[in-house]
């Protein structure tokens, strides 16, 4: 058995050992940078048309196409005796999802809107009734516009400001290219008129006559705002806003008082905002303050005045701010909600007559609501150890309802609409697990690691009430650490066909994100990213000094630049781990940081440090990439995720990465590679497609840990 389960079928989950892996080629491949000779055999791997296959996936060379399919084949080879596992997984997390699961309807005008699927269905339903209750009218069935697409992600479906038309995105490649659609209500055709190559993002001029969004160019970056006229050529759109510096990325969004499309131009330690006047169908964007370097902010405009979310003056945690909207310029801010170190403001909503921030502190939220005509301040409060909190702008601007979203590693999600006035809360929906959950059953705690310089790192985590530390148990450790990007500890019901096999599951809360504040994210980036790896360790050893698992039986899980975070802790310790999931990996980061034709690599020279500028970084990132890391001796169990159509991090990568680690390693695995020829970043797009992705990555674990008797 599983240390720790009662399920004894899967105690006796393994790996077909006897399966050949493929052999990539070694072809000679010699860079010279900063006087530093740079041997890649594997480059050939990164196809030079790589623009291409994003649009299109025959488009691969066939030399490497026939490497990919050998990778999936071996891949479903090794895993093939736990086929019956991975099927008992996804039955199990499918039972967990009400199949016609539905929104809580946001009330708009005369209607009320809501998504919602059918019994079965993979793809949302777009709906609406009369305000007070009523017939439903079926705006968009994503079920049926899905049919004959491998994949398919609906972007944004948004009703125009009078109710009679609906644009709506889409992206059926994976490759986060989003085509943009509308049709008028009357009779739900799509118009001709369809804009290609976006980021799926669109706002609606108040006449609804137009609509604004973000184009993304042939080097897959968000460059220019445009505004399209409804039934209009789309070649003969005007642009509206253009970035020309590749490091900056350009995102869109609608204020919440409605008047506004914002305009964000951000880099990762710095920001800029625009405002479109929406009224007005040649207004030219009003610019809030321009760029600075470590400038961060974001804005909300209420009447005559804008709402400035900001790190100005050393507010490394943030303030909010407030100016004339007619002169919002920097030297005019005046400070409302104060900076304070450790509670960090994370997002702030403004409505009519209330004024609402998002606060975490120590890695955990709270809600802060300030009535702008009194200016009185209450919190909004929680009382579980660890928990997760967002908060929706909804569609209503003059309004007393916040409506918020509330859950923990053992609650479910309960969604609530609080009267900011009254300061009462009604409960509109708390999500259903149809085959049964008794929260009770289950522990969330929230500890701290020492790491190495003196840190405390915070650890999530989730184990069975009838399970105490002590003698250990297998235990799945998810970490990140990049962007500033916190982990939330919030219900993940699929985590629970772990957890009921004896798993402890556990998020470390590393350096890089900002769990702990901001500063938190500055001390794991540029030169301070190696405490990400530390910290991600010190995670580990103290829950095996604690008792909660053992030196060895660690499944170690992470995605993206989490998959670094993999690939550095495969190099620097692989005995504390009994197998790596590194999904969608960024693993050859030298590579990748040296070639600024790729869509991400001028934005995160930022994040990581230039190395085609700085021969000090081009060390640093050489230090610990983990491609570049590989050394002889033995590695845990590794399973790669990648996506053939991801435009973030390239298909390559994962696949030079696993043939460098065969060639390399002097025992252990198996290294396996699983690629979804026709996904990206993000995997499936269906909700239950995308459990065989979670299946897959799960009984990878459960192998990994049966051998712990062994």
């Amino acid at each position: 058995m599983i240390p720790g389960s009662e399920t004894k079928t899967d105690a006796d989950a393994h790996f077909d050992a006897s399966a050949a892996p493929p052999v990539a080629p070694r072809r000679p491949n010699r860079a010279l940078m900063h006087g530093r000779l740079r041997d890649d055999p594997y480059a050939w791997l990164a196809a030079d048309n790589w623009r291409d296959v994003l649009r299109d996936p025959a488009t691969l060379p066939k030399d490497i196409a026939n490497l990919v399919k050998a990778e999936n084949a071996y891949c479903d080879r090794v895993m093939a005796p736990l086929k019956a596992l991975r099927e008992t997984l996804v039955a199990e997390m499918r039972a967990r999802i009400k199949e016609d699961d539905s929104d809580v309807p946001d009330k708009d005008g005369h209607y009320a809107y809501y998504g919602r699927f059918r019994e079965g269905g993979e793809q949302p339903l777009y709906c609406r009734t009369p305000r007070e209750g009523g017939a439903e009218e079926l705006l968009l069935d994503g079920e049926a516009l899905a049919e004959n697409h491998d994949f398919f992600d609906i972007g944004e479906m948004t009703h125009s400001p009078d109710h009679a038309q609906l644009a709506w995105s889409v992206d059926d490649m994976g490759s986060e290219l989003y085509a943009i659609r509308t049709r008028p209500l009357t009779d739900g055709v799509d118009r001709p008129d369809v804009v290609i190559d976006t980021d799926g993002s669109l706002v609606w001029s108040a006449d609804s006559k137009a609509f604004y969004y973000v184009r993304v160019d042939e080097n897959h970056r968000t460059a220019q705002v445009y505004r399209h006229e409804i039934g209009a050529d789309p070649a003969q759109d005007r642009l509206v806003v253009e970035e020309r510096d590749g490091a900056w990325f350009v995102s869109l969004r609608e204020s919440c008082c409605r008047r506004f499309a914002i305009v964000s131009i951000r880099g990762h330690d710095a920001a800029e905002c625009w405002l479109i006047d929406l009224r007005d169908a040649h207004a030219r964007p009003q610019l809030v303050a321009p760029r600075e370097t470590h400038l961060r902010y974001d804005v909300e405009p209420h009447g005559d005045l804008i709402y400035i979310h900001n790190n100005a003056g050393g507010a490394d945690d943030f303030r909010i701010s407030v100016a004339p909207l007619a002169a919002p310029a920097r030297e005019n801010w005046r400070e409302i909600i104060p900076h304070r170190q450790g509670a960090m403001i994370v997002a702030h909503l403004v409505f009519a007559r209330f004024l609402v921030w998002l606060v975490s502190e120590n890695s955990l939220p709270r809600l802060m609501v300030r009535d702008l005509a009194s200016g009185e301040e209450h919190a909004i409060a929680f009382e579980e150890e660890a928990y997760s909190l967002y908060i929706d702008a909804g569609l209503e601007f003059d309004t007393t309802t916040l409506r918020f979203t509330y859950s923990s590693m053992t609650t479910p999600e309960e969604i609530y609409d609080y009267d900011m006035a009254t300061r009462t809360r009604v409960l509109r929906k708390r999500q259903e697990i149809p085959s049964g959950h008794d929260p009770k059953k289950y522990v969330t705690r929230r500890l701290f690691a020492p790491a190495p310089d003196g840190e405390s790192v915070p650890i999530t985590l989730l184990h069975r009430a009838d399970f105490a530390p002590g003698a250990g148990a297998p235990l799945l450790l998810y970490g990140y650490g990049a962007y500033g990007d916190a982990l939330s500890a919030s219900f993940d019901e699929d985590a629970l066909s772990l957890v009921d096999r004896g798993f402890v599951y556990a998020y470390a809360h590393v350096r890089g994100g900002a769990d702990k504040g901001w500063d938190w994210y500055e001390k794991g980036k540029l030169e301070h990213k190696p405490n990400s790896f530390s910290d991600f360790l010190a995670v580990a050893r103290h829950l095996i000094a604690t008792g909660y698992t053992r030196e060895g039986w660690i499944v170690a899980q992470g995605a993206s630049a989490g998959g670094m975070l993999m690939g550095v802790i495969a190099n620097e310790a692989p005995q504390l781990f009994a197998g790596i999931i590194a999904t969608v990996p960024f693993v050859d980061v030298l590579n990748t940081m040296l070639r600024d034709d790729l869509p991400l690599t001028p934005p995160e020279w930022l994040e990581w440090g230039n190395p085609v500028a700085d021969p000090a970084v081009y060390d640093r990132l050489a230090s610990y990439s983990p491609y570049d890391n590989i050394v002889a001796q033995p590695y845990p169990p590794i399973l790669a995720i990648a996506g053939l159509n991801d435009p973030r991090v390239t298909y390559w990568e994962p696949l030079k990465w696993v043939a460098k680690l065969r060639a390399t390693m002097s025992g252990g695995g198996p290294v396996l590679l699983h690629t979804q020829m026709g996904a990206g970043h993000s995997g499936a797009s269906g909700r239950f497609e995308s459990l065989e992705d979670t299946a897959l990555e799960y009984a990878f674990a459960i192998a990994c840990a049966a051998k712990l008797q062994n």
